[in-house]
C-alpha cells in the first residue's frame, strides 16, 4: 500500500475521548452478499450482511440497495461498501464501551472481482458510483481496519438475508449454522 494513493501512513481514526480499554480483544467477522436485480418493479439489488463477535452474530441487515446497479458486480460493491460502513460504526461503538479492538475485522464475499479490487491498490475502476464504493472499502484495508476473504457462496450465510433459497440442504445448514451461534453465544 505504500507505494499507492493510500501511502504508509494510514491508520485507523480513534475517537478522542476513548475510555482506556479493558479486558480482552475478540475476533470480529463479517459476511456479505448481494442479490442483483431482484425487485422485479424497481430492479434494485438486495444487500445482506452478518456482523460476529467471537463467532456470536451481533448485527444483520437485510435491504433494498438505494439505486439500481446495472451490474452483479456493482451491486456486491454497494453491498460490500454498506457493510463495511457498518463494521467502521461498530468498532467505533465497541471502543466507546472499553472494549479492546486490535484486530482487523475479516469481511468475507463471494465476489472474486470486488475482493481483488478491494485488495489490490493498483486497480481502477471506470464508473463513478462503483469507483466511490470502491475507494471506501480500500480506504480500510491499509489502515486494518478490515481485510477482506473469498467464501464460496454456498458457505455464506448471508445469501439467506439476500433472498429465501428453495428448502433443502444449502438451506438448512445456513439455518442450522445460524441457530447454532445464537445457542452457543446464549450459554
Amino acid at each position: 500500500w505504500a507505494s499507492s494513493e493510500f501511502g504508509a501512513e494510514l491508520s485507523e481514526t480513534m475517537p478522542q475521548n476513548m475510555p482506556q480499554p479493558q479486558g480482552m480483544g475478540f475476533v470480529m467477522s463479517a459476511m456479505v452478499d448481494a442479490d442483483h436485480a431482484t425487485d422485479a418493479t424497481t430492479r434494485r439489488s438486495r444487500t445482506g450482511f452478518l456482523v460476529c463477535l467471537n463467532s456470536a452474530p451481533i448485527h444483520w441487515m437485510s435491504k433494498k440497495q438505494n439505486s439500481v446497479e446495472s451490474s452483479s458486480f456493482g451491486s456486491e460493491f454497494t453491498a460490500m461498501k454498506q457493510c463495511t460502513e457498518c463494521l467502521r460504526g461498530l468498532r467505533c461503538k465497541l471502543r466507546m464501551m472499553d472494549m479492546p479492538v486490535i484486530e482487523p475485522a475479516c469481511v468475507h464475499g463471494d465476489d472474486q472481482s470486488v475482493l481483488t479490487d478491494t485488495t489490490v491498490p493498483d486497480s481502477t475502476l471506470k464508473n463513478k458510483s462503483q469507483s466511490i464504493a470502491c475507494h471506501f472499502v480500500r480506504d480500510g484495508v491499509p489502515r486494518d481496519e478490515w481485510r477482506t476473504a473469498y467464501v464460496n457462496t454456498h458457505d455464506n450465510p448471508a445469501d439467506l438475508l439476500t433472498k429465501p433459497p428453495p428448502s433443502g440442504e444449502k438451506r438448512r445448514t445456513f439455518v442450522q449454522k445460524i441457530l447454532h451461534w445464537i445457542f452457543q453465544s446464549s450459554q
